[in-house]
């Protein structure tokens, strides 16, 4: 968890890449006084394309490793906790100044001990209006965290994804949206995904359906890929009809019994949706493609990021990461702030609504400074918290 200085800062990988290099050249029997071989005859263009051929096969495999391995060097995280007394034990701040693949970043991240039993993990909501982190933090009593969670609606101030409080749904997944252009009268459907904690402190990422007609939401552990047609909603009778498992024959039938739903019921104490997942298994595996969420080169863009994860022993990571100020700040793309929670241990880790909306305060005090003008707190109409 506390990684030393970037890869990326020393010149040790560029003297290594040209040692393979030469390597692979010689390989292929390629020097540098020509397209010659050992005897001194030129290379037919034959000869020439098999040698070719052969330097890709072992230049490629080599580098493309190591280029991977420097852009996910880690940064340093510094214990914060002093600015932000008085905290329980089972609660930590990390700040980090370090730069991110050569550009200014800056971030900080909470860590709590799910199962400790003095903490309260729960979720606050504005019914039909917004409020910033700070009212949020009066309102709750002061909790010890609160951040920002849910995508949501300027027009109507209402959640996008899913949110649970206290076994509730209160929130709920925008399932469709309708397209326009020559795709008008189209939808397309997808299913968000969330991070929950239950009552035994057990922490969970999914893909939801929820409907306002069930009393609870339904969870696949796998991504369906979104699909585009022009019915405007998702029917449970749909969902229903989605399995997972091997085909099995016998005696020339098909055995339904071993399929199984794809999603079942999801009980959880508290959720808060966004996307796209993150990190899965331990593994940068974004699902921005089959969530719709940042598809293709929006992958790449650097904004101000709000995230959440938990690792194989039960710890819930909160990280904040402050974006959009030129050359103080520059935000994270999907696939840095994937390999940070990596690097800090998560099994799991979901991305949730950031841009101006990022914000985490610890004991009302402001962790990242927000990106919206003058650096003031974005109304959110939801909330995470963490209670002592």
């Amino acid at each position: 968890m506390y990684s030393g200085e970037g890869l990326h800062e020393s010149g040790g990988f560029f003297i290594f890449d040209l040692c393979i290099f030469k390597y692979c050249f010689w390989v292929a029997g390629i020097n540098a006084g020509g397209w010659t071989n050992a005897q001194g005859f030129s290379r037919t263009p034959e000869r020439l394309s098999i040698k070719i051929m052969l330097m890709k096969k072992y230049l490629l495999p080599l580098l493309f490793p190591l280029s991977a391995h420097i852009s996910s060097a880690q940064v340093k995280w510094i214990n914060v906790d002093s600015l932000y007394q008085p905290l329980p034990k089972g609660l930590h701040v990390f700040k980090t100044t370090d730069s991110l693949d050569g550009k200014p970043f800056i971030a900080y991240y909470a860590i709590a001990d799910l199962k400790d039993k003095s903490l309260d993990f729960t979720v606050d909501t504005s019914l039909g209006r917004r409020l910033t982190p700070t009212q949020f933090y009066e309102k709750d009593n002061h909790p010890l965290l609160v951040v920002n969670t849910t995508f949501f609606s300027f027009e109507t101030n209402r959640n996008l994804n899913v949110v649970i409080k206290d076994g509730k749904l209160v929130s709920y997944n925008q399932h469709s949206i309708a397209l326009k252009g020559k795709d008008t009268l189209m939808y397309k459907h997808a299913f968000g995904s969330a991070i929950g904690i239950n009552r035994k402190g057990d922490a969970d990422i999914a893909w939801l359906y929820t409907d306002s007609s069930k009393r609870s939401a339904y969870a696949n552990q796998s991504p369906e890929a979104y699909q585009k047609d022009s019915i405007d909603i998702i029917s449970f009778n749909y969902v229903k009809t989605l399995r997972y498992g091997k085909r099995l024959h016998y005696d020339g039938r098909f055995r339904k019994k071993n399929f199984y739903p794809a999603f079942r019921k999801w009980k959880m104490k508290t959720a808060v949706g966004g996307g796209p997942v993150l990190v899965q298994n331990g593994k940068v595996e974004i699902a921005n493609e089959q969530e719709n969420k940042f598809t293709g080169k929006a992958i790449n863009d650097k904004h101000p990021r709000t995230l959440m994860g938990y690792t194989a022993d039960n710890k819930l990571i909160i990280m904040a990461i402050q974006g959009r100020f030129p050359n103080i700040a520059e935000g994270a793309t999907l696939t840095q702030e994937a390999q940070l929670m990596v690097d800090l241990g998560c099994k799991e880790a979901l991305n949730l609504d950031g841009g101006g909306s990022s914000c985490m305060l610890i004991n009302g005090k402001e962790t990242i400074v927000p990106s919206d003008k003058m650096g003031t707190q974005r109304a959110v109409p939801a909330v995470f918290i963490i209670k002592n």
